[in-house]
């Protein structure tokens, strides 16, 4: 193969990514190594240069191409042409057969982390002699993480054998012990050890795809061959006791499972598509509805205006934030502290995700008209001390809830609105007259939940000026700010990231804030008089969470606004 040389300390000065001295400094670090460090693992460890930036200037000098991390669609059945030992020395992946895609040359891609290990590529080039080459790259992370995939897959090669006889009738076993089972276990058990809070079976013309969301970001856990899928799909809507025939329109199930001695639910929804159906499972682990309000994450000051606003007698508190940002749980944690035997707590939801002792919980079923509204209705002639509605999604449920908070009731709900302040005039905009809103309102929290950085490969970072200086006025007074990035490892699957907690801000209704509600204020109005009372907005909260280095600047920016 033709190899091109280049100088990767002059070409990084010349692109504007390093300094003169830093690259001496590496080359001094390399040559104190014995030549055993490269130059660019030398300058990543030292950060001097990102290493995607450092890729990216490469595979523009090389003519090759630069694979962003999460949009590489990757073929199992093409790495397995190289030995799994071979690619885990070489950091080097075949991943795609371009010969039969349209507008592709005859050609085998593979994946290289350093597009400059010329070895690795000979090394890859010989074991594949029948087809060209192309070099890819992309960061060691995404590498790492496909390789892991890899070697899940290898792991499960048995299982879909045992799973391809069984469709064509070689093994005759029960149910409990038949391969497909053992694979939906295996698919399952695999997630619950990642703390997944979903999976997601997704079938396509040539592959069935596995993938779980893990701290709120999607990850592919397998892929298996199309022939698998069928099987799959039907066996775990048999689970959810789902009509196994019907493939034309949506449906939902629910079932439950011990896994590592812990029971679990799984809520499970189908919905037709291309291929087949999307099949998504919803985990939901019992023992979470044990979670106290302190471990949820809350920092000290929203704790104690939260536990201030469920001590009042009536009134409503609202729960916002986007789906999948833990309102549930936060409400349930809030119940899970004010329930007691003197206390008639009804809850109405959209499903039930947990049971709970002394809590008498209503499901909503719109097949058999129990509505929110017409549930809502129903429980207010059950004589109950605390109401909590799942969703407050329209008028009628919303003016039932306000009215049952103003003949005294504590009514918990929540919203779909972005912020605190936005939900009073979402509220009014619903069509909720100002003076009920600004006579029952307690309290609204709003809520988003973020990535903490992982503990076992967390190390502290230096951020630069400008953001510096952007976030330094939501620092807490003296604060002495030590930020931490996560730089990967195989407890986080390489994203540096291990788990979620929540950022807040809780904003407590008084006087000056109801006169401003009735006379119309515009939320921009009603922020700023909260501020004056001492309200904090959820960029701070995270901003000082990151200054701790509970988790990183950057994520507070991806979920919160300044």
């Amino acid at each position: 193969m033709q190899h091109q040389k280049i100088r990767l300390g002059d070409l990084l000065i010349e692109k504007g990514l390093l300094t003169p001295t830093q690259v001496d400094e590496a080359f001094a670090e390399q040559k104190s190594s014995g030549g055993m460090k490269k130059l660019g693992e030398i300058l990543i460890e030292k950060e001097y240069v990102q290493e995607e930036a450092m890729l990216q200037v490469l595979a523009e000098q090389l003519g090759v191409r630069y694979l962003e991390p999460g949009t590489i669609e990757f073929d199992v059945q093409v790495a397995e042409k190289i030995p799994l030992g071979v690619i885990k020395r070489t950091l080097a992946l075949p991943y795609r057969n371009a010969t039969h895609l349209e507008n592709e040359p005859d050609v085998i891609d593979v994946l290289f982390a350093d597009p400059l290990d010329y070895e690795a590529q000979d090394t890859i080039q010989r074991l594949i002699p029948n087809i060209p080459m192309r070099v890819n790259v992309t960061p060691t992370k995404e590498i790492k993480k496909l390789i892991a995939r890899l070697e899940s897959f290898e792991s499960l090669k048995d299982t879909l054998a045992d799973v391809k006889r069984e469709m064509e009738g070689g093994l005759k076993r029960d149910d409990s012990e038949s391969a497909i089972m053992r694979l939906i276990e295996i698919i399952i058990t695999s997630a619950i050890r990642k703390k997944a809070s979903d999976i997601h079976i997704e079938p396509s013309k040539i592959e069935c795809h596995v993938r779980a969301r893990i701290d709120g970001f999607l990850e592919e856990l397998y892929t298996f061959p199309a022939d698998i899928y069928p099987p799959l799909a039907s066996r775990v809507k048999l689970l959810g006791n789902i009509d196994i025939a019907e493939r034309r329109k949506p449906q939902d199930g629910r079932f439950s499972l011990t896994v590592d001695e812990n029971e679990y639910d799984f809520r499970l929804s189908t919905l037709p598509v291309n291929h087949g159906e999307s099949v998504v499972m919803r985990i939901l682990d019992k023992s979470k509805v044990l979670i106290q309000l302190d471990a949820i994450g809350f920092n000290e000051r929203n704790t104690a205006r939260f536990r201030k606003a469920m001590g009042a007698p009536y009134g409503i508190i609202f729960v916002t934030g986007p789906t999948g940002s833990g309102k549930t749980t936060t409400l349930y944690a809030g119940l899970n502290e004010i329930k007691n035997v003197n206390r008639k707590i009804i809850t109405v939801e959209d499903p039930v995700e947990y049971q709970m002792k002394l809590i008498q919980q209503v499901q909503v079923n719109e097949k058999a008209d129990l509505t929110f509204a017409t549930a809502l209705r129903s429980i207010l002639r059950q004589d109950p001390d605390i109401i909590m509605v799942g969703e407050s999604r329209d008028k009628e449920t919303l003016s039932i809830a306000v009215q049952a908070a103003l003949t005294g009731h504590l009514v918990f709900t929540t919203l779909h609105t972005n912020d605190a302040a936005g939900a009073v005039t979402r509220i009014v905009d619903m069509g909720i007259e100002p003076f009920l809103v600004s006579s029952s309102i307690i309290a609204i929290q709003a809520q988003r939940l973020v990535r903490k950085v992982c503990p076992y490969c967390k190390q502290p970072i230096t951020l630069p000026d400008e953001i510096l200086k952007e976030i330094t006025p939501h620092l807490a007074p003296g604060q002495a700010p030590e930020f931490h990035r996560g730089k990967g490892c195989k407890k986080c699957n390489m994203s540096g990231y291990i788990g979620r907690t929540i950022i807040s801000e809780v904003l407590e209704f008084n006087d000056a804030l109801a006169t401003a509600v009735v006379k119309g204020a515009s939320k921009q109005e009603i922020t700023a008089i909260a501020i004056e009372n001492g309200f904090e907005p959820m960029f701070t909260d995270g901003i000082q969470k990151a200054a701790q280095g509970i988790t990183t600047v950057e994520e507070i920016m991806r979920v919160a606004k300044l």
